[in-house]
């Protein structure tokens, strides 16, 4: 055992991590850190006893991917990218404005825990670009001017379809890679916009979904009811091609499956229940 005592609370999120998703470690961490914006050493050392692993092969998976943290951080987190086409449109500006009105540096926190300011190599938008994610939220064609604004929208609360109002999600009409159907069902809405409709399996089960085409939404219907945790089999429902890709999901490892932009670009989002992992290259 690496605990004797821990407070209650935190024992009962794991718990009820670990009963939710039948022991699924990264989905758990993922659980404790949504609670914590970070991972707490008592909580790595309690899943550590719980799922009976070494504690190293929990680090292990923690320190791997990018989306964990072991230090705390603040309730919103602004994410800037510093990529080779954001930079050269102005990326470190949009960093400088960021600390400036916050007064604080990338990697650091506001005293009132509230913000934390990070960069990213690369954040897979880089037609759109310079881009600033905001609690997972994307901004796009940022400007110095706009950063203000943008934590201002943050503190009161950012409603995440609302894209007539705050433009920082965006429609995206796709088709198959394999046989360029298009995937866009215009008689079914979600978001108010037309679905994307494949197929999809788990299981004994095969049926259809239909995904938010809003880029930044995580809005989904389907068939059959979708266990947490579950990673579907995707297929065009024209050609039947399984689609699937080399890509790795940066959240949680899972092949990302991509999708063809009308216009140029792909789109892939982690076929994992419960994953919000996405990236866009237009």
């Amino acid at each position: 055992m690496y605990l004797s005592e821990v407070s209650t609370e935190l024992e009962s999120i794991v718990d009820a991590s670990i009963k939710k998703h039948n022991k699924f470690l990264i989905a758990v961490l993922q659980d404790i850190q949504r609670h914590y914006n970070y991972l707490p050493e008592d909580a790595i050392k309690l899943v550590a006893d719980k799922l009976e692993m070494p504690l190293r092969d929990i680090y292990g998976v923690a320190s791997f991917y990018k989306a964990f943290s072991f230090n705390k951080k603040g309730k919103h987190i602004i994410t800037a990218c510093l990529g080779t086409a954001c930079h050269v449109r102005g990326g470190p500006k949009i960093v400088d404005a960021i600390t400036k009105e916050l007064n604080i540096k990338p990697g650091e926190t506001t005293k009132d825990m509230q913000f934390s300011l990070e960069t990213a190599a690369c954040l897979g938008c880089c037609a759109i670009g310079p881009i600033v994610v905001v609690d997972g939220v994307y901004f796009s064609n940022v400007k110095p001017t706009m950063v203000k604004k943008i934590i201002e929208q943050t503190k009161s609360g950012i409603e995440k379809t609302d894209i007539e109002k705050y433009k920082h999600i965006f429609p995206v009409k796709v088709s198959c890679p394999r046989c360029n159907h298009s995937l866009m069902n215009t008689e079914h809405l979600i978001d108010n916009y037309p679905c994307i409709h494949i197929t999809v399996s788990f299981g004994r089960k095969h049926g259809w979904l239909r995904l938010s085409s809003l880029y930044g939404s995580y809005s989904i219907e389907s068939e059959h009811e979708i266990p947490m945790d579950t990673e579907l089999n995707c297929f065009c429902p024209h050609c039947h091609t399984e689609l699937t890709s080399s890509f790795e999901c940066p959240i949680c490892g899972a092949n990302m499956v991509p999708l063809m932009i009308r216009g140029g670009g792909t789109v892939h989002f982690c076929p994992r229940r419960g994953c919000k992992g996405h990236m866009l290259d237009v």
